[in-house]
């Protein structure tokens, strides 16, 4: 059954007309003909209020003695019992009544959700549970009654109702709230103008929070990545430099100018962990950003000022702080750094704020190169070849006694560049271009030992070697980096090729998904979180680990975890994932909460078909209840009334054929009794045969008493092996498909009932020479409450063949449905034989028919 729907009217204050908004919605959903009903409203003498009660139905209250005085609370069984489309139901803080089934009346609301109605409630700002501090310290009153959050947060519709604080006191004094006798006392504690415009706050940030909510969700659903300037919220971009505590001031600063501003500290780390960022110093920004009411996030990405742009645009943010470069001015030469970078990249719907600070050009070191991803033994490689490879070649040169010459020598020292160059990166490749100059020019240029150079031809072979080697090693760098990226790029659509060959084909198994996970990012556990609400603790729905490592069991114990909507997560224990990685990652937590939600909707469905089956059967029940059960009863109950009557002298002859009505009426009653029974315990899965091994012309006979004996042939060969079957459950099955037989035979024609063995089986089958059954409906007869053809009412309720199946199922057997040859159709009840050789036996009068 789907949940109802909630729909609640928030009020910033006592009196703001949220009772008066919801009873105007009832009647503008009863005038559409809505079925709608009051389950409980308190007008409080508000006679605006209490007219528009007029006109709605309304479920009496229930009176509840407590402490020697009556009460009156919501009948909650009564609104149950009454199931409108909709309950209107106020002051959904109230607490009960001792005595009542729930403490709270929002538990009241929520079992009439389960019910699948939908239900419209009111409540005030002040009754928020989160908010019960601040109410007090601003009016000075502690609320005693209250709700959760998460009651009202999951609410499907939330209204706020808002009134100036002039305004509402204006009503206050007119009388339209209170008594005259309570106006004044009102007015000057708690409905004084500053404690009704801090009540109005905070019903409009908390439903702005509310309404935020919904934006990222539509955003998500949407897949839209422009940013939309709904509300301030501030990127703080953290190097884990002593400037960070002075751009996460200056950034609460900004947002407070602005009402609902919210602050995002980022620090973007390289994957290769190679930083300077002191995780003291972190650890303080990030408790500094907490208190200020922020939140500290910690990416991996190699390109800094795109990762932190990336990360902006995901959070829909609308303005980025950041520092003042701390660079030297001569490091200005690899590159304009992360400031300018952003600044020229952010678009025109991201502002960004360079915030000067103590640090600003002292100094942070030189940049990390961007070869550290080739790792650092490959690092080191380079450094050796670049730096140490020109001196050793320059030892070699110089103790031969004629050098191959200048132009050879540099070729050599090229060459030695390039490996840098492929070892390391870049810059390896810059140092061993630049050592290589200075040892052409000071051992190979004449005059030699000097670092002065005779012949202008020599100096432009120095620096067309420089700007060679430059050249060279650039486009080696931009090669390997090219390279990596595209098998970067490989991988991620090998992966998401995987997934979407997963979806097409079906795939449901969430486990083998969580290992795919777990392999393709090399990380030691995964767990697929989840959570009812906000409030509740995290359960594993499924995980998958690698040497029993355990899977985390909340997303903040994970290194990396990746939300998926509000209440579920995908937790990965192992090491720090970047950025890109983190594109992939999301959409294998999509799969992988599609994939449960598809196991849970299977299992539902199944539910349902089970539930629909068992609806089908009571129908069915029913009916045969009305119709084939009352007839025999009608007959026994005819005979009886006839022999008890006194008016009429019955003969011998007479009597006789009523005692003989009624012995046929009950055992009518005593197959059909019967069957419904087996039937039943079928359906409950309480069938547990007794299985033992015993021949075939022990138990069809004692199938064969409630028939007539000319009407069957019986064909057991005495050679037939023993059946491992429970005998009681087989003489049922016979004999229902037996009776079927006869049922639907023509008259005299016998039935056919023969044994037969083939292998490690025992077949008998029961042929009649009836009108048959087409092959489209020889399924559909073995169904409980099927009855083919035109068979008369009095035949039976159709369940005989149902529990027989069921039977035969249930000892390891089966029954299945042919056509006889030559017309008429044949029952096949298959069953296991008994292993080994079947017992002696002395010959026996052979069994013609029975």
């Amino acid at each position: 059954m789907a949940r109802g729907k909630l729909r609640i009217y928030l009020g910033a204050a006592p009196g703001v007309g949220k009772t008066y908004a919801m009873l105007s919605e009832g009647h503008r959903r009863r005038e559409r003909g809505t079925d709608l009903v009051i389950g409980f409203v308190e007008h409080h003498g508000r006679p605006r209020t209490e007219v528009m009660l007029h006109g709605l139905e309304e479920v009496p209250r229930r009176e509840v003695a407590y402490r020697g005085t009556t009460f009156t609370e919501m009948d909650l069984d009564a609104v149950l019992r009454r199931r409108p489309a909709v309950v209107l139901v106020d002051e959904l803080a109230h607490t009960n009544v001792p005595g009542s089934r729930h403490t709270k009346r929002w538990q009241d609301i929520e079992e009439i959700l389960q019910a699948g109605i939908d239900v419209v409630a009111t409540v005030n700002i002040q009754h928020l549970e989160s908010l019960g501090d601040v109410v007090e310290s601003i009016t000075g009153v502690r609320q005693q009654e209250t709700v959760p959050d998460e009651v009202v947060r999951r609410a499907d519709q939330i209204e706020l109702v808002d009134m100036s604080p002039q305004a509402l006191r204006r009503r206050m004094a007119h009388g339209n709230i209170y008594a005259p006798d309570k106006v004044d006392a009102a007015l000057s504690n708690y409905f004084r103008p500053g404690n009704l415009t801090a009540l109005r706050e905070l019903a409009l940030l908390w439903t702005a929070d509310r309404v935020d909510e919904y934006l990222q969700q539509y955003r998500a659903e949407h897949s839209v990545s422009r940013i939309w300037n709904a509300r301030e919220r501030i990127v703080v971009g953290l190097t884990g430099g002593p400037e960070g505590r002075t751009l996460i001031r200056r950034a609460a600063r900004m947002a407070a100018k602005g009402s609902g501003g919210e602050i995002l500290a980022v620090y973007i780390a390289r994957s290769d962990g190679l930083t300077s960022a002191s995780p003291k110093e972190l650890a303080a920004q990030r408790t500094l950003v907490e208190d200020l009411g922020g939140t500290f996030h910690h990416v991996i990405g190699e390109d800094i000022p795109q990762s932190l742009l990336e990360f902006a645009r995901g959070v829909n943010a609308t303005q980025i702080v950041l520092g003042s470069s701390r660079r030297k001015t001569w490091q200005y030469v690899f590159g304009p750094g992360v400031g300018a970078t952003v600044a020229r990249d952010s678009g025109p719907d991201l502002d960004v704020h360079i915030v000067t600070h103590e640090a600003v050009a002292r100094g942070r070191g030189l940049p990390v190169a961007r070869g550290a991803r080739l790792g650092r033994s490959r690092i080191a490689a380079g450094w050796v070849s670049g730096v140490l490879g020109p001196l050793l070649l320059t030892l070699g040169l110089t103790d031969m006694a004629t050098g191959p010459g200048l132009a050879n020598d540099v070729l050599l020292f090229l060459f030695l560049t390039v490996v840098a160059a492929l070892l390391g990166g870049l810059l390896p490749a810059l140092a061993s271009a630049a050592v290589g100059s200075l040892l052409l020019n000071y051992f190979f240029t004449p005059p030699t030992h000097t670092l002065t150079v005779q012949d202008p031809k020599n100096m432009v072979a120095i620096v067309i070697f420089f700007a060679v080697a430059v050249s060279v090693a650039s486009v080696v760098d931009l090669a390997a980096r090219r390279t990596h990226q595209a098998a970067r790029l490989r991988a991620e659509s090998e992966v998401l090729s995987f997934l979407a060959g997963s979806v097409l084909r079906g795939e449901d198994s969430l486990e083998a998904l969580l290992q795919r996970v777990r392999e393709t990012f090399a990380m030691d556990s995964v767990a697929l979180l989840e959570r009812a609400s906000d409030v509740d603790p995290w359960t594993c729905a499924a995980s998958a680990g690698a040497g029993g490592a355990p899977p985390p069991e909340r997303p903040e114990d994970a290194e990396v975890d990746m939300p998926v909507g509000d209440r579920m997560a995908l937790a990965l224990s192992g090491r720090v994932l970047p950025a890109e990685d983190r594109r992939v990652l999301a959409a294998f937590a999509a799969q992988a909460a599609v994939v449960l939600d598809r196991q849970r909707l299977l299992g539902e469905a199944a539910r349902a078909r089970e539930l629909a089956e068992g609806n089908r059967i009571r129908t069915a029940l029913l009916a045969a209840v009305s119709h084939d059960l009352r007839t025999p009863l009608a007959g026994i109950k005819a005979s009886v009334s006839s022999l008890r009557s006194d008016d009429v002298a019955w003969s011998p002859e007479d009597e006789a054929e009523l005692l003989a009505g009624i012995e046929e009426g009950a055992d009518r009653l005593d197959h059909l009794v019967g069957n419904l029974l087996d039937m039943s315990r079928l359906q409950t899965g309480t069938v547990t045969p007794l299985i033992r091994e015993i021949d075939l012309d022990e138990v069809v006979p004692m199938a064969l008493v409630g028939v007539p004996e000319e009407s069957v042939t019986l064909d057991i060969p005495e050679e037939l092996p023993m059946v491992a079957v429970d005998p009681g459950l087989l003489e049922r099955s016979v004999a229902n498909v037996v009776e079927n037989a006869v049922k639907y035979s023509p008259a005299g024609t016998p039935v056919l009932v023969a044994a037969s063995a083939l292998g490690d089986r025992v077949e008998l089958r029961v042929a009649d020479r009836g009108p048959g059954v087409p092959d489209s409906a020889k399924d559909r007869i073995f169904e409980p409450f099927q009855r083919y053809g035109d068979a008369p009412r009095g035949a039976g309720v159709g369940l005989g063949l149902a529990v027989a199946r069921g039977f035969a199922e249930a000892m390891g057997g089966a029954l299945a449905a042919e056509d006889t040859p030559g017309g008429g159709m044949t029952m096949v009840l298959t069953l296991r034989a008994a292993p080994g050789r079947p017992p002696f036996r002395p010959e026996l009068p052979a069994r013609a028919t029975s």
